[in-house]
């Protein structure tokens, strides 16, 4: 173990009293105990619906949480805290004068206390929000990543430590390895994670939880691993006669025995304790010569709930790589619920919340009660408070963006191109923006078009490497890696990158210095990012996710990696704007509008899913007037914008993304049949539909858009394609009541040309012809 810190030296010299911290450690088990009772069993329930809360995982952590805060953290550090402990968390801010007394009735009640630990939502200090099993846990590593980047930047962000406080089945996650084995992850020193191992899950007690194997897995990670099994009182009795027998009864047992014993009263664990194989006797002896208070403490006696053992191990933890502290518990440990099986979500009945009232000195009909003034704990609590007070963080403003950089793309591009292409403008015409931009990709960045922003911006690295392939006259991607990049290149693990994503979007908030984060992926894999990227918007992150290639457009690639949903789900995720650009002009100026709605507090999020098909750019007809120009941009990022008007339409094709040419070359052959067509080409059908329910009342969204691209005076039946599901934009039959026919991809693709995939899915010219005659007729 590593030398002690300053701090922890300053505390052992001054001979910090544990028996105060015990006192905390008791009012902490009560409040956190009483927040989730009231919520339950005293609040008024007109509904009947279940509460809920979490008493026993939170009593699992009150000792780990108690000697962190009230004697280890700095106002530097930042904690993640498991989902189910936030009565505790509460707790010790309301003892830190953080929170007022008001909100501690108020757990999972509208406006009051969240269920889970947010830092939105909740009126006390959360550093990280979780709830999402994993990735709460894992948050603290791209958080750790982000301040280091913004630190290389700008030198405001500083230092200190990010602790992820997580339970044992939370290494059951997926996200949780898939972090771990990053390579920048083991270089990560401030990183302290500690497990509540109390070896239950929401259902049972895990049979066999393995922690051994654990601890090597994470040792062969390059962590520091401690481990603190047994308490001191057990540690006494392992030193006396017997104890080596009892050691090792306790070691071989299984998860369950142990938690069954734990429900014993002291005759029945004097009979099951000594089992039955060698040593017997020698533990039953050691048992009859201990009193039934000390046998029953000494056996729940783990080191997760030693406040001296949690200290020395706090004090122990190695800089210089991530440390992980795994530290035995009892689930429900103080309650009258501990070690049961199925003590996950319950509740103390009445009679057992005013026994643990009397018990800890505490009034059931004062539960809010705090510390006398001038006593110890008082003392400690004030102490404490005045230590962790953060100062003030100035806020930078997030930069100016501009709407337009002038060009007007020529030729033949595509959507994804046109990123990389816009980026590098931006470079030259707004520096100040593109100082501020950080790209993040899962090891794609060469095949999405990143190359030529990668090699002019540099990849980040805390430290400067050396390109080794510098003097090679064949490599086109430069991998120039140095603290001042602007691009961090992650392994194939879309969860990471988009993790990675929440936390550089939510530097604004955390350390008053905005970034403009860009992710890039295949879009085919935005569903399995999604739900770790959306968490990161709840969280306060705002990013730009882009997903490319898209579709079945990506042909000869087949079913495996042709995306469905993905337009859909841009258009349902909350705290997003999604566009789906058709030319390079749209890309550019969707790409500039979801900027600058970036690190803001009124700001957001955006989804940009692009293309690798090939389009002629003439088909955009962009107006070289710049009035008309400007026009054309603002109907674009607010959502959709006439292509082309006929005298005499007929039938109104929407298009959006790859399948605009489509609708055009339809338009074209409907007009010499003597049908005329009008042409809308969609940008984001996220914006029309907010449109769309601001007109009715539903939402407060600007509508003018609707009324210059779908005005009722030239309603007409339509048709509407994209290469996606057609139900994204099936609602735009309602804007003026019209007829509709819906094209789009609603089964899996295999591969095949453009043009062969599209007649599959029904979504070529001819498909659209077909719709539009049907509708005409």
């Amino acid at each position: 173990m590593s030398a002690v810190t300053n701090q922890a030296v300053d505390r052992l010299a001054s001979g910090n009293d544990h028996d105060v911290l015990g006192e905390i450690e008791d009012r902490v088990l009560w409040l956190s105990t009483a927040t989730v009772h009231h919520a339950n069993r005293v609040r008024p329930n007109p509904s009947g619906l279940k509460v809920g809360g979490h008493q026993a995982s939170s009593a699992s952590m009150v000792s780990i949480m108690t000697t962190l805060w009230f004697n280890h953290l700095r106002p530097e550090d930042r904690v993640s805290v498991k989902p189910h402990a936030s009565p505790v968390l509460h707790a010790i801010n309301y003892l830190l004068g953080e929170l007022d007394a008001s909100y501690l009735p108020r757990l999972r009640e509208f406006g009051g206390l969240q269920s889970y630990p947010s830092r939105i939502k909740d009126p006390d200090p959360v550093d990280y929000s979780t709830g999402s099993v994993g990735i709460g846990a894992t948050a603290p590593i791209w958080g750790a990543i982000a301040r280091r980047y913004l630190d290389t930047r700008t030198s405001g962000a500083g230092t200190g430590r990010q602790y992820s406080l997580i339970v044992d089945a939370e290494l059951d996650e997926g996200a949780v390895w898939e972090a771990i084995l990053d390579p920048m992850v083991g270089q990560l020193g401030e990183l302290v994670w500690i497990v509540d191992l109390n070896r239950q899950s929401l259902d049972r007690v895990v049979p066999n939880i393995a922690a051994e194997k654990l601890q090597r897995m994470f040792a062969a990670a390059g962590w520091q691993v401690i481990t603190l099994k047994y308490g001191q009182l057990l540690e006494d009795l392992f030193n006396r006669p017997g104890g080596e027998e009892l050691r090792r009864r306790i070691d071989t047992m299984t998860n369950p025995e142990y938690q069954r014993l734990l429900r014993c009263d002291a005759d029945q664990l004097r009979l099951r304790l000594p089992g039955e194989g060698p040593g017997r006797e020698q533990i039953a002896h050691l048992l009859d010569e201990l009193s039934d208070d000390i046998l029953l403490s000494a056996f729940a006696d783990l080191g997760g709930h030693d406040l001296a053992a949690l200290d020395e191990a706090f004090g122990g933890i190695d800089d210089t790589r991530p440390t992980i502290i795994f530290a035995y518990t009892v689930k429900g440990h103080g309650l009258a619920t501990r070690g049961h099986p199925q003590n996950h979500s319950s509740l103390l009945s009445d009679e057992q919340f005013g026994e643990l009232a009397a018990r800890l000195g505490t009034d059931v009909e004062d539960p809010w009660r705090t510390f006398p003034e001038g006593s110890p704990a008082a003392a400690l609590c004030a102490s404490s408070a005045a230590r962790l007070r953060r100062p003030e963080i100035p806020s930078r403003p997030s930069p100016v963006v501009p709407a337009d950089l002038g060009r007007l793309p020529s030729g033949v591009a595509t959507t994804q191109a046109a990123l990389g292409r816009a980026l590098l403008d931006l470079t030259r015409q707004a520096p100040d923006a593109a100082r501020r931009i950080v790209t993040v990709s899962p090891d794609v960045s060469s095949s999405t078009n990143l190359g030529g922003w990668v090699n002019k911006v540099g990849v980040w690295s805390a430290t400067e490497r050396q390109d080794w392939f510098a003097d090679d006259t064949e490599t086109i991607l430069h991998w120039r890696e140095k603290p001042t990049g602007q691009h961090i290149e992650l392994g194939i693990a879309e969860v990471n990158l988009v993790s990675m994503l929440g936390e550089l979007g939510a530097t604004w908030s955390r350390w008053g210095e905005p970034l403009l984060p860009i992710g890039v992926l295949y879009d085919p894999f935005v569903e399995r990012a999604l739900e770790p990227w959306s968490y990161g918007i709840y969280a306060g992150g705002q990013s730009i996710l882009v997903g490319t290639p898209s579709g079945v457009t990506l042909a000869p690639e087949g079913g495996a990696h042709q995306s469905i949903k993905t337009p859909s789900i841009g258009l349902e995720q909350p705290g997003c704007i999604t566009y789906e650009p058709a030319f390079a002009i749209d890309t550019e100026w969707a790409l500039l509008a979801s900027l600058s709605r970036l690190g803001k507090p009124d700001g957001s999020s955006a989804y940009l899913r692009l293309s690798t098909r090939p389009v002629d750019q003439a088909l955009a007809a962009v107006p070289t007037d710049p009035a008309a120009r400007e026009r054309r941009r603002r109907q674009a990022v607010a959502g959709a914008y006439v292509l082309r008007r006929h005298d005499n339409a007929k039938i109104t094709i929407t298009a959006m993304g790859a399948l605009v040419p489509e609708a055009l070359e339809a338009a074209d052959r409907l007009d010499r049949v003597g049908i005329g067509a009008d042409v809308v080409c969609v940008t984001s059908p996220d914006l029309l539909y907010r449109a769309t329910r601001a007109r009715q009342g539903h939402d407060p969204a600007e509508s003018w858009v609707l009324d210059q691209v779908f005005p009722a005076d030239r309603a007409t039946p339509m048709v509407t394609v994209l290469d996606g599901h057609p139900h994204t934009l099936a609602f735009l039959a309602t804007i003026n009541q019209v007829r509709l026919t819906s094209l789009g991809v609603t089964g899996f693709g295999q591969s095949g040309s453009i043009e062969g995939v599209y007649r599959y899915h029904g979504i070529d010219s001819d498909s659209v012809v077909r719709a539009a005659l049907d509708l005409a007729d």
